[in-house]
């Protein structure tokens, strides 16, 4: 079997999350890595939206930022900031947004913003909000994507940039956001997806090699299993292989 990394396996299931076809909101970092290998994997005809107005960008290596020129250059169309908020994220038109996320609670709701009770003086200032917290209102779907630790999974984020699933089932309707939320989150350990009744992050799914134990010890709350918890399936040499071809491109 080849060998892979944890952060490839993490990458490659990400990437099968995204069907051909869709429209996908793509998130600089974990995000970009997963849905550029999916476009360039089984999903050819998948549509990568940018915040910076790039419209089915096309880049031939990750980029840097929502302002690397290369999703310009490989754009479809490259339409204005307030264009792709109004015209396409708020009205329902893009399938996924793809996200990233310093904290993450278990329902879902992610902090990019800081690390700290006080927001005025915080441990660590953070990047901030840019388009998350429209990505995660507006879109039909999000899927999160990042590394799991005691850290990064917290019984409740420091500060609320993101709004997943509030603080369960029904706050979404209630504060009128449109879209279904976070539907799925994607670990170097394993898959989680919200509760049907509750909507608390469920553990369904670990990587090959990975037990339960592991995955519990690396989450801050009480992690629920699914009692039909299942393995992902190892990465192909194909995916691996695109996966490190685009990461070459990059270097």
């Amino acid at each position: 079997m080849t060998e892979y990394t944890s952060d490839e396996m993490m990458s490659v299931a990400a990437a099968r999350a995204l069907g051909d076809g869709m429209s996908c909101f793509v998130g600089i970092g974990l995000p970009s890595t997963a849905a550029n290998l999916a476009r360039r994997g089984h999903a050819p005809n998948l549509t990568l939206i940018y915040e910076s107005g790039c419209l089915g960008a096309k880049p031939t290596r990750l980029p840097l930022s929502i302002g690397d020129g290369e999703l310009a250059d490989t754009a479809d169309a490259v339409v204005s900031v307030p264009e792709v908020f109004n015209y396409w994220l708020q009205p329902g038109r893009i399938d996924v947004g793809f996200l990233g996320a310093a904290q993450l609670d278990r329902f879902g709701n992610i902090n990019t913003t800081v690390i700290g009770p006080d927001y005025a003086n915080p441990k660590v200032r953070l990047p901030g909000a840019g388009g998350a917290p429209e990505i995660a209102a507006s879109c039909r779907e999000v899927f999160v994507v990042l590394r799991q630790s005691t850290r990064t999974f917290v019984e409740k984020v420091d500060f609320v940039t993101s709004f997943g699933h509030g603080t369960g089932k029904g706050d979404r309707e209630r504060l009128g956001l449109p879209g279904a939320g976070p539907t799925l989150v994607v670990t170097d350990l394993g898959l989680m997806r919200p509760d049907p009744e509750t909507a608390e992050l469920t553990l369904t799914e670990v990587h090959p090699g990975v037990d339960v134990d592991q995955v519990v010890a690396a989450t801050g709350w009480k992690l629920k299993v699914a009692g039909d918890l299942v393995t992902t399936p190892a990465p192909t040499e194909a995916e691996l292989r695109i996966l490190r071809d685009l990461k070459r491109a990059s270097a």
